[in-house]
């Protein structure tokens, strides 16, 4: 009886350990269609980025510098944090789409190239409340810069493309710039 009693006694302790050790997992397969994923799209999207420096209301502002950023032709080792619009055509006060929100830094010493770390946020039609996110080198005197989408939320959750960017305009002097973007992104 006692011995029955200890043998049934480990059953249990086995069974129970097994069974929640089942319950916790660190990953799993499973199906897109259970997160609400459908058919993937294609969308192009195109807009033009207002990066305004000397501005009365700048759009992007410098927060760091290294030593040798002011000596540096390229300047190497800034950085700054932006809150750009994003309109659809290239006046600023043309009608708004989203901002560009994220970080640029002068990481190269041979040419005036930008790591680029950004969301495009979207602000009208279906896509208000989504985000593209954006991570690459922009090396800003090339004619096209090819920057990758490198994911997204909302309706862009799931999200993979690049964005192509070309300089419209920019003064040299100030520092401002208006840049086209046609972005191809895929997405369900």
């Amino acid at each position: 009886m006692a011995r029955n009693l200890l043998i049934l006694s480990i059953l249990v302790l086995f069974s129970a350990l097994t069974a929640s050790e089942s319950d916790q997992y660190f990953s799993k397969k499973i199906s897109p269609s259970s997160l609400g994923l459908k058919k993937e799209k294609l969308t192009h999207l195109h807009f033009y980025f207002h990066d305004l420096i000397t501005a009365k209301n700048p759009t992007a502002v410098q927060v760091a510098e290294a030593a040798m950023t002011n000596t540096s032709s390229t300047l190497f080792g800034a950085v700054f944090v932006m809150d750009d619009p994003l309109t659809v055509s290239p006046e600023v006060n043309s009608k708004m789409v989203g901002r560009a929100q994220g970080i640029y830094a002068s990481a190269s010493q041979s040419e005036i190239g930008f790591l680029m770390v950004l969301n495009f946020a979207f602000m009208e039609g279906k896509f208000n409340g989504s985000n593209l996110s954006v991570l690459g080198r922009n090396a800003i005197f090339s004619g096209v810069r090819e920057m990758p989408i490198v994911g997204g939320s909302g309706v862009f959750r799931f999200s993979r493309g690049y964005a192509q960017a070309k300089t419209h305009t920019i003064d040299l002097q100030t520092g401002n710039a208006v840049v086209e973007y046609n972005v191809y992104v895929f997405h369900y």
